[in-house]
C-alpha cells in the first residue's frame, strides 16, 4: 500500500511538471498554429509575440488557459492604417477534454482594456469583415464527423474602450470603460443569450453633431437564440440612458448575407424628467434636485432588410405634455414644455427622411420660445419651418445656471423658411437675429463685454441661390474700454458678392477669459482696420481693379498653445498691410515651439482662399531662422508631446497653397542630424513640395538638394531627389541614412570620405521611408579616400585565392558610375591596382541586401597557387594554357549578402583583360534588369491607362444624364411659362361674375 501511495505521488508530480513544461516547451508550436488558423480565416493583420502566448492548467483550472497579451488585429486595403482592435490582455478558457475532441468548449472568453474601433466606409464596406469565405466548398455534404466546432458558454469585456463611425449614414458614438458580461450555452441550438452592459460615459454623433455627451449607459439584455434559423428575440430588457429607461421587442433575422429587422422600441417610463436627462448640459451632478413636472410618450421602430445599399425603414415619435422644470438655486422655472415630434424613413435613405416639429413650445421664465418645423427629405430638403424667440438673456439665468458668467441683453430671433433646399435652389427666407444692450462678465476677468449689439438678416425672396442676401448691418461690442465694430454684406451663395469692414482691438487673453477654450490657451493684440468689397467672380478671374481692399494689421505678443499643438507658438510682432490684390507682411518675429523665425512676404488671392474651397493662396515669403528644431514637431498623436521618431502616415501637401518660401536658417535639427547654413526655396503647389538649390552641411560634408515630393495620391506618393555632396564620410553616411544602409552596407566599415551627384526616384510608404522596390535613379560616386580592411566580401576574395594583399588596401581618387533599376543598384565596372593584382568590380545590390558582383583579378601566373591553378587549369580547358603565361586572370562571382558574403571561381582567361570580362557579365545582368523594368512600369501604365480610361467615361456618362436632366427641367419650365400666359390670357377673356344684388333689394 505504501508503494501505491508513493507511485501514485509520483505521478501527480510528474503531472504537475508537465503542465508546467508543456506550454513553455511547445510555445512556438502553439504560436504556428495560432498563425495557421489565423491565415486560413481571417483576412487581417494579427499581431503578437510568440513571448506573449502563454497556456496554462492552473491559472483557470480546471480549465485550460490559453492567454494572449498585446494582440493587435489592423486591416488590410483600405483600412492598411486602421487598428480595428488593440487588445493588451485576451484569455480563452477552455474545457481540457474538449481540447482533444472534434467541438471545443469555450467556458469564458475575457478581454482586458480593449480599444476596439468599428469603421464603416461611404461605399458600406467595413473593417470588421474580416472573415475569408470557403471557397472549397462547391455544395454541402455530410461533414458531421469531420467538423471543428466551437461551442461558448461566457464572455466578459473589462474596462474597455469602443468607437463606432458609420460614414455611410454618417453615425458614430463612443463608449468609454465598458463593463460587458455575457452568458449563453452555445452548445445547444436553441437557449436564451443573458448579457449586462454598463457604461461610465457615452457619446452618440449624427452628421457631426453630438445628440448624447458624457451619458451614461447601462443594458441589461435577454435574447432567445435559435442558431439554426439564425433568429435571434429579444425578451426581457432594459436599457437606460442616464435616466431614460427604454426597452425593445421584436426580432432580427440573418438569413444568409441580408439581416432582417422587425423591432418597436419604447420608453419604460412616462415621465418628463425621463426624457430631460438625455438633454446635452442638463444631466449633471445637481440632476437629482432638479424639480419637474410633466409627461412624455416616446416609441419607434425599425423594420425591414438591410444588405448592401438597402436599409430598414424606422420611425420615431416623441411627444411631451405640459413639462417643466426648475433648478433649486434659482428663482424661475421653464413652463408649459409642449413637444410633438417624429422623424421617420419608410427606406431608410437620407432623401425619404422626414422631421416633422409639429409643435413645440417652452416659457423660459416669461421668455416664449415656439417653432414649427417640417423637413421633407435630408439631400434635397423641402422646408416649411417658422422659430420665434424674444429671450430676456437676464431672465435666462433666472431659469438655467450659467456658472460663472453675468448676462444682459434682449434676443430676439424671427425666422420663416418655406421652399426647396439643395445645391442650385434656397428656401424663401425672412430672417432675423438681433441682440441689443448685449452685457457679458466673467467671474474670471473684472472687466466685462457691453455696449454688444447686432442686427443681422437673411432673406431670400425667389428660392435662387444668387438671390440670397445674408446682412451683418451692425457688430459692435467693447472690451475694458477697448472698441471692435463691423458689418458685412453677402449676396448670392455660388458667386458671393461682399462688402464688410472690421475696426478695432481684440484683446485674445481677456476674451478668453471670459469664455474659456477647453485645451487652449491664447493670448495677444489684433489692432485692424480692414475694408473689402467686391465679387467673388473677379477676384477668380483676377480683375482686382473691380474689387475694393485696403486697410492695416497689427498683431503683437501673440501666444497660442493647446493640447493639439503642445509645442505652441508665438507671433512678438507682425504688420500687415491690405489691398485690392495682395497683403504685404513686414517684420513678423516670433517663435514656432522653441524655434525662433523672421518672416517678410506677401499673399494674393486671400479673399478667394477665404471665400471659396477652391481657390489657391499664393505668395512667396522669406523665412530666416538662428535654430530650427523639426524634431520638436513630431509628437505622439496620444500624449501630444515630443517623440524621437516621426509619427507614422503620409504629411499631405495642401491642394490649395501655391507659396513659395525662401529659408536662410543658422542651424536646423532633424532627428538626429545638425544641419548647418541651410538656405534655398522650398516652393508648395498643387499638392507638391519642390526643393529649389537647398544646400546645407552635416556630418563634415556640404549638401546641395532639389527635387520634390508629390502627395497627389496619399495612397502612393512620389519623391524624386537630385543630390550633391561633397567630403563625406563613409561611416557617417551609413549611420544616417536609410538607402546607403540598404544598398550600400560596405560603407560601415570603410575609412575615409566620398563625393557624389546622384539623382533618384520613386514612392514613399506609408511611413514616410522609400519604397526600395520603386527606386530609379543614377549618378557618379567619385571616393576620395577609403581604407579597406576586414571587410566580409574582400575576406572571403583572399581566403579563396591567398592573395594576402586583398585583405588591407587604399582606394583614392576613385570614380564610380551607378544606377538605380526597379530597386536595385547596379554597380557599373570599375577597376583599382593593388599591389601588382589589376582587379576590375561590378554588379548589383538589391534592397533586400543579396548582392550579384562579378570581380575578375588579372595577376601574375605565378601568384596562382597550386590547389587554385588546378581548378583554374579545369575552367580553362585544352585551349587556354597557363604554362608560359605572364599573366591570368581569374573570374570570381560574389552573391549572398553583405555579411555573409559567398565567393567562388566562376572562370579564367589568358586571353581577356580583367575589365573586359566584368563589363560583358554586368552588361548583361544590366539589360535583364532594364527589361523587367521595362516590364513592369509597362503593366503600371496600362493600370493607369485603364484607370484613366474607366473615369472619362463615367464623367461621359454623368455629363451625359446632366444634360438630359437639364433639357428636362428647360422643357418643363418652358411648358409651365405657356401655361401660365395662356391661362392668363383665357382669363382676360371671362367675363367677371355679375353681384347678386337680391340681398340688397330684399
Amino acid at each position: 500500500m505504501k508503494k501505491i501511495a508513493i507511485g501514485f505521488g509520483i505521478f501527480l508530480v510528474l503531472l504537475l511538471i508537465a503542465a508546467a513544461l508543456v506550454p513553455v516547451l511547445f510555445k512556438d508550436k502553439i504560436k504556428l498554429a495560432l498563425d495557421q488558423q489565423i491565415a486560413e480565416n481571417i483576412n487581417a493583420q494579427v499581431i503578437y509575440k510568440t513571448d506573449d502566448v502563454s497556456l496554462s492548467l492552473f491559472r483557470d483550472f480546471p480549465n485550460l488557459s490559453l492567454g494572449v497579451e498585446n494582440l493587435s488585429v489592423v486591416g488590410v486595403d483600405s483600412f492598411a492604417t486602421d487598428t480595428l482592435a488593440r487588445v493588451p490582455s485576451f484569455r480563452l478558457g477552455m474545457n481540457l477534454l474538449s481540447v482533444f475532441g472534434d467541438e471545443l468548449k469555450v467556458n469564458s472568453i475575457t478581454l482586458d482594456e480593449p480599444v476596439i474601433r468599428l469603421l464603416v466606409l461611404k461605399s458600406g464596406k467595413a473593417n470588421w469583415d474580416i472573415m475569408k469565405e470557403d471557397t472549397t466548398v462547391t455544395e454541402p455534404t455530410d461533414t458531421t464527423a469531420s467538423d471543428f466546432n466551437m461551442a461558448i458558454k461566457g464572455w466578459k469585456v473589462n474596462n474597455g474602450t469602443i468607437y463606432y463611425d458609420d460614414l455611410s449614414i454618417p453615425f458614430g458614438f463612443a463608449a468609454y470603460n465598458v463593463q460587458h458580461s455575457g452568458s449563453g450555452d452555445f452548445e445547444k441550438d436553441v437557449f436564451d443569450m443573458d448579457s449586462k452592459t454598463t457604461a461610465d460615459r457615452f457619446v452618440m454623433t449624427y452628421d457631426g453633431v453630438n445628440y448624447l455627451e458624457n451619458a451614461r449607459l447601462d443594458a441589461d439584455v435577454t435574447m432567445a437564440m435559435d442558431l439554426n434559423q439564425s433568429l435571434y428575440t429579444f425578451k426581457d430588457n432594459n436599457i437606460r440612458i442616464n435616466e431614460f429607461p427604454f426597452k425593445f421587442a421584436g426580432t432580427i433575422l440573418m438569413p444568409e448575407e441580408a439581416i432582417d429587422f422587425d423591432l418597436t422600441f419604447s420608453a419604460t417610463e412616462t415621465d418628463f424628467r425621463n426624457v430631460l436627462s438625455v438633454v446635452p448640459g442638463m444631466y449633471s451632478e445637481e440632476f437629482e434636485n432638479i424639480k419637474t413636472e410633466g409627461k412624455l410618450s416616446f416609441d419607434g421602430y425599425f423594420k425591414g432588410r438591410m444588405i448592401d445599399t438597402l436599409m430598414p425603414g424606422y420611425g420615431v415619435d416623441l411627444k411631451v405634455m405640459e413639462g417643466f422644470f426648475k433648478y433649486p438655486d434659482l428663482p424661475e422655472a421653464a413652463r408649459n414644455i409642449n413637444v410633438d415630434m417624429s422623424v421617420a424613413s419608410k427606406d431608410g435613405t437620407l432623401q425619404n427622411t422626414n422631421i416633422n416639429i409639429r409643435q413645440f413650445h417652452m416659457d423660459l421664465g416669461k421668455n416664449p420660445i415656439d417653432a414649427k418645423v417640417v423637413v421633407n427629405g435630408l439631400e434635397t430638403m423641402q422646408v416649411d419651418g417658422n422659430v420665434k424667440a424674444n429671450v430676456d438673456l437676464a431672465e435666462l439665468t433666472k431659469v438655467y445656471p450659467v456658472e460663472g458668467m453675468t448676462l444682459r441683453g434682449l434676443l430676439k430671433v424671427d425666422a420663416d423658411a418655406k421652399g426647396t433646399y439643395s445645391e442650385t435652389s434656397m428656401p424663401v427666407i425672412d430672417a432675423d437675429l438681433n441682440l441689443t444692450n448685449g452685457y457679458i462678465k466673467s467671474k474670471d476677468f473684472p472687466a466685462p463685454i457691453q455696449n454688444l449689439n447686432m442686427v443681422t438678416n437673411v432673406r431670400n425672396t425667389t428660392g435662387n441661390t444668387d438671390d440670397t442676401r445674408i446682412n451683418i448691418e451692425r457688430f459692435n461690442m467693447t472690451l475694458d474700454g477697448e472698441p471692435l465694430e463691423g458689418r458685412m454684406l453677402i449676396t448670392g451663395i455660388d458667386k458671393p458678392a461682399f462688402d464688410g469692414r472690421i475696426k478695432g482691438i481684440l484683446d485674445l487673453e481677456k476674451l478668453t477669459k471670459i469664455f474659456p477654450q477647453e485645451g487652449m490657451t491664447v493670448a495677444g493684440r489684433i489692432n485692424a482696420d480692414v475694408t473689402a468689397k467686391g465679387k467673388l467672380s473677379d477676384i477668380e478671374a483676377e480683375k482686382y481693379n473691380n474689387v475694393v481692399a485696403n486697410g492695416t494689421m497689427a498683431i503683437s505678443n501673440l501666444n497660442f498653445v493647446s493640447t493639439d499643438l503642445p509645442q505652441g507658438f508665438k507671433i512678438a510682432k507682425a504688420n500687415a498691410t491690405f489691398n485690392n490684390e495682395r497683403v504685404n507682411l513686414q517684420n513678423m518675429s516670433g517663435h514656432l515651439g522653441k524655434s525662433d523665425f523672421q518672416a517678410n512676404g506677401s499673399v494674393s488671392n486671400y479673399i478667394g482662399y477665404a471665400l471659396a474651397d477652391d481657390q489657391p493662396l499664393r505668395g512667396s515669403f522669406n523665412l530666416t531662422s538662428n535654430v530650427f528644431d523639426v524634431n520638436e514637431w513630431m509628437v505622439d498623436e496620444t500624449s501630444g508631446q515630443p517623440v524621437e521618431g516621426a509619427e507614422e502616415g503620409v504629411v499631405e501637401v495642401p491642394a490649395n497653397l501655391d507659396l513659395a518660401l525662401n529659408i536662410d536658417a543658422k542651424q536646423v535639427l532633424y532627428s538626429n542630424l545638425k544641419l548647418s547654413n541651410m538656405s534655398g526655396q522650398v516652393q508648395v503647389k498643387d499638392q507638391v513640395a519642390r526643393l529649389n538649390k537647398v544646400t546645407f552641411n552635416t556630418l563634415g560634408g556640404t549638401f546641395a538638394a532639389s527635387g520634390s515630393y508629390n502627395t497627389k495620391s496619399l495612397q502612393k506618393p512620389l519623391f524624386d531627389m537630385k543630390l550633391d555632396i561633397q567630403d563625406l564620410g563613409f561611416k557617417e553616411a551609413f549611420n544616417a541614412f536609410n538607402t546607403v544602409q540598404a544598398f550600400a552596407p560596405i560603407a560601415k566599415l570603410l575609412e575615409g570620405k566620398f563625393n557624389t551627384s546622384f539623382a533618384f526616384a520613386g514612392e514613399l510608404g506609408q511611413d514616410m521611408v522609400p519604397v526600395f522596390q520603386t527606386l530609379d535613379g543614377k549618378g557618379v560616386i567619385n571616393v576620395l579616400h577609403a581604407a579597406v580592411r576586414d571587410v566580409p566580401i574582400v575576406e572571403k576574395i583572399s581566403s579563396l585565392t591567398h592573395f594576402e594583399e586583398l585583405r588591407s588596401f587604399v582606394i583614392e581618387n576613385k570614380k564610380i558610375d551607378a544606377q538605380i533599376i526597379d530597386g536595385k543598384l547596379v554597380v557599373k565596372p570599375f577597376h583599382l591596382k593593388v599591389g601588382d593584382i589589376d582587379m576590375s568590380v561590378g554588379g548589383s545590390t538589391a534592397a533586400t541586401g543579396n548582392m550579384d558582383f562579378t570581380t575578375a583579378l588579372n595577376v601574375p601566373t605565378g601568384k596562382v597557387g597550386q590547389q587554385l591553378g588546378s581548378r583554374l587549369t579545369n575552367l580553362l580547358g585544352a585551349n587556354q594554357n597557363l604554362v608560359n603565361t605572364e599573366r591570368v586572370t581569374l573570374n570570381l562571382s560574389v552573391g549572398g549578402t553583405f555579411s555573409d558574403p559567398k565567393v567562388a571561381l566562376a572562370g579564367g582567361s589568358v586571353k581577356e583583360k580583367a575589365a573586359d570580362i566584368v563589363e560583358n557579365v554586368v552588361q548583361e545582368k544590366l539589360n535583364v534588369v532594364k527589361q523587367q523594368a521595362d516590364a513592369r512600369k509597362q503593366q503600371l501604365q496600362d493600370s493607369v491607362n485603364a484607370e484613366v480610361d474607366r473615369r472619362k467615361q463615367e464623367l461621359e456618362r454623368k455629363a451625359q444624364e446632366e444634360l438630359a436632366k437639364k433639357r428636362q427641367e428647360a422643357e418643363q419650365q418652358i411648358k409651365k411659362q405657356a401655361t401660365d400666359k395662356v391661362g392668363g390670357f383665357l382669363k382676360g377673356l371671362t367675363k367677371p361674375a355679375q353681384q347678386d344684388t337680391t340681398k340688397n333689394q330684399q
